[in-house]
């Protein structure tokens, strides 16, 4: 009963708080997405440009000019590092759960710890995975996307392109069950809005499922890596075909649309100070291009964004060296970008190691200085 009253507790503390995370799967380049290095010699600064945006002193690459125009209400972050393996699976493991795989036992990700403290919403599932669960990253270890030690009855809710969730993730129908209307029935101007792409629909969906009760989704958006263009840019051929180029041509234009929109939407549904938007990936790029013009894993720093959830636009957090091969401002473990999701559903970050994670709620959380 002690613990069921603690778990009630957490669901009246947390509120209408939400966290979307946009998983750039593969690993994107800093240079070539939010650290644009313009006056590096050309080997290094790559194919794509830098362009202004609107606040002054901040330039993105030219694949991101709508993400741009809306940078006064964004948190760029320059300075994401991790010290692990520089693999899929250990950044994977960091960005979803904070923690490593240690001895055997796989640690719980942040919406399975979601959904054993606070639980359902709305009689919708507390953590939602778009379009499915990462695979085919090399390693074929745990990603960090799943319930890990607490079990599969905290597994994530796995919600398919029509919207449907699928019955492996815990429905008690061999049918998959509708949680939303088809991205494709909706009118041509919010398809218009968000890009009638993968990125698109998704980040419409996330923004349903929030607005529906959802308190964690996940939306990967490349959950496939082994032989498909990703953010992984290796140009290596058939097994990572994926290129700088890319970025410029599909990858980079398609979720610069799509995140925009959903600023927007969240905005406009009035969800946008409650629901805190990260997106970024498990690691950067080496600033030193590979034999095929590629880049190649790069733990030392990487770029993202995050908006939304009592964030301060238009700053920067962290600064890169004129490569963008290491940090030399404020450093920002990754660890400490999920401490800050954790905060932002108002659990305490030691929920991430705690044995009970029941008892690590806290009504009075302190909001760090990245959502100050």
């Amino acid at each position: 009963m002690a613990e069921r009253a603690a778990v009630l507790q957490a669901q009246q503390r947390s509120g209408r708080r939400s966290v979307i995370l946009v998983v750039m799967n593969g690993g994107p380049s800093q240079l070539e997405t939010f650290d644009p290095k313009p006056n590096a010699p050309s080997e290094i600064r790559g194919p794509l440009r830098a362009i202004s945006t609107a606040v002054p002193g901040i330039a993105f690459s030219e694949a991101f000019p709508r993400l741009g125009l809306r940078a006064g209400r964004l948190a760029v972050l320059r300075s994401l590092c991790h010290q692990a393996a520089p693999i899929h699976e250990t950044g994977l493991q960091l960005l979803q759960t904070g923690r490593l795989v240690r001895q055997g036992e796989l640690p719980p990700s942040l919406g399975a710890v979601a959904t054993r403290m606070l639980g359902p919403r709305d009689d919708m599932p507390a953590h939602v995975v778009l379009p499915e669960r990462v695979s085919e990253t090399g390693v074929g270890s745990y990603c960090g996307d799943g319930a890990g030690t607490l079990g599969d009855e905290f597994a994530p809710v796995v919600v398919d392109a029509g919207g449907a969730a699928s019955p492996a993730a815990g429905t008690d129908s061999d049918d998959a069950v509708p949680l939303l209307p088809e991205f494709a029935t909706q009118p041509l101007a919010v398809r218009d809005e968000y890009g009638e792409t993968d990125f698109g629909r998704m980040c419409w969906q996330a923004a349903r499922l929030v607005e529906s009760g959802v308190r964690v989704v996940t939306v990967n958006t490349c959950p496939r890596l082994d032989g498909h263009v990703t953010w992984d840019a290796h140009a290596s051929g058939p097994t990572s075909p994926g290129t700088l180029y890319d970025y410029r041509n599909t990858l980079g234009p398609q979720l610069d649309r799509a995140v925009a929109a959903l600023h927007d939407d969240l905005s406009a549904t009035g969800l946008f100070d409650d629901t805190l938007v990260v997106c970024t990936g498990e690691f950067g790029r080496n600033p030193r291009r590979n034999e095929n013009g590629g880049r190649d894993h790069w733990t030392d720093c990487w770029s993202g964004l995050a908006f939304g959830g009592g964030i301060r636009g238009g700053q920067v957090i962290g600064q890169t060296d004129d490569y963008a091969e290491s940090i030399v401002d404020r450093p920002l473990p990754i660890e400490d970008l999920v401490a800050t999701m954790y905060r932002t559903l108002r659990i305490d970050p030691a929920a991430m190691n705690a044995d009970e994670i029941a008892e690590s709620v806290s009504r009075d959380v302190p909001v760090p200085e990245l959502i100050g």
